[in-house]
């Protein structure tokens, strides 16, 4: 997205019912795939971030495929 640095940015990562399988913020290790120690699906993913801009709350959405 090249939002620089986003110190209170967080994305949250759902599956396609919408169920969210993880939060990221920054310092924390990312996302494995995994859901509760087990491996999700080859399938797509949607995220969502949120970050601040000119004081401003903002917000992407897009989706991604997980490949295994």
């Amino acid at each position: 997205i090249g939002l620089g640095p986003q110190h209170q940015a967080k994305i949250y990562i759902f599956d396609r019912y919408g169920k969210l399988l993880k939060q990221i913020s920054p310092g924390s290790n990312g996302w494995d795939g995994n859901f509760l120690g087990n491996p999700l699906p080859s399938t797509d993913y949607w995220f969502k971030v949120e970050y601040l801009e000119n004081n401003q709350n903002k917000e992407f959405k897009a989706h991604f495929t997980l490949k295994r």
